[in-house]
């Protein structure tokens, strides 16, 4: 039985949902039926899912395990509304196989994400954590550091965080290199971005930051291979997926200092484990998946999420369909 909008049950899953807007639960809550909230404080296990989503309606969905068992037990889902990009956790096939409509908010956190890229970037070439924590402890040390300024940046990728990225780099003065399987000419122009081949970009960088969408293809592309191909005392920075990067081959060219440093937002498991072999570099930079973790990004998200989820409910086109 189909139900109307304000019958309808609404499963939301993003714990930051919300966070700085409060307005959008009072307006969703407002506008269907019922809204189950995830409380456990993290992306949930397709284990957790199919014991609430059978009698779901629309379901805004964070990083959960969205997998051929979660959609099948979905008995009454019309709609898989994505709070954020990346859609590789859910399975496309079977949702389309069962009709179920999915969206994203392409996008939403693009801005957010280039800052962390940046603020990455200075700390690599500053030492900064190194600073602080040298600081704090009582110590003054004369460390020497390395500018942006007529250095050059690498960037795989050129979607819509690369481009913000690159527009905040101008006022940097450097040379900024990038490579997308579907080059934007158009927008490289504009921001005077220089496109290249995938080997020239990694073979030039100074500064390699990672900006590709996680695909069969692009799955532990930065492996021993690649790495050998940045220049010595290159850095490396990937605020994009972890499943891009062998963090056992990153180890090893830490290792040997083949590079300088690597700055990472993201890992092939989330949380990583508390003994990863990363974490005991003092170049390596790392936190906890936070690019999108500003207030803009998780407003912009939120009601873009919102709002495609809801016109599915009403049988309207949703602005952001994946399918």
């Amino acid at each position: 039985m189909t139900r109307s909008l304000k019958d309808a049950r609404v499963l939301i899953t993003p714990t930051s949902y919300a966070k700085f807007d409060p307005s959008l639960r009072t307006r969703i809550e407002e506008t269907v039926g019922y809204v189950l909230y995830n409380t456990h404080g993290r992306p949930l296990t397709a284990y957790e899912l199919r014991q609430l989503i059978p009698d779901i309606d629309g379901y805004i969905a964070g990083l959960d395990e969205i997998d051929k068992s979660v959609i099948e037990a979905a008995e009454h889902l019309k709609v898989i509304s994505r709070y954020g990009v990346g859609v590789d956790n859910i399975d496309l096939t079977v949702a389309g196989e069962k009709g179920i409509t999915v969206t994203n908010t392409p996008g939403a956190n693009s801005a957010s994400v280039a800052e962390l890229a940046v603020a990455m970037m200075i700390s690599l070439a500053r030492s900064i954590p190194k600073a602080n924590e040298a600081t704090k402890s009582g110590e003054w040390p004369r460390l020497s550091g390395i500018t942006l300024e007529n250095k050059v940046i690498g960037l795989l990728g050129f979607g819509s965080i690369a481009k913000h990225l690159a527009r905040r780099l101008q006022g940097f003065n450097c040379q900024i290199l990038a490579y997308d399987p579907a080059p934007d000419i158009e927008h490289a122009t504009d921001l005077d971005v220089e496109l290249r081949s995938q080997g020239e970009v990694i073979q030039q960088a100074d500064f390699l930051s990672l900006h590709l969408p996680l695909t069969p293809e692009t799955q532990g592309l930065v492996d021993g291979a690649f790495l050998a191909q940045l220049k010595p005392g290159a850095f490396f920075i990937n605020t994009a997926r972890g499943e891009l990067v062998k963090e056992m081959a990153l180890v090893d060219a830490l290792e040997r200092g083949h590079i300088a440093g690597a700055a990472l937002d993201v890992f092939p498991k989330q949380p990583p484990a508390a003994d990863n072999p990363l974490f005991s570099f003092p170049q390596v930079i790392v936190t906890p998946h936070m690019g999108a973790h500003t207030d803009g990004a998780m407003n912009s998200m939120g009601w873009t999420a919102m709002r495609d989820c809801l016109a599915v409910l009403r049988g309207e086109e949703p602005e952001y369909r994946v399918l």
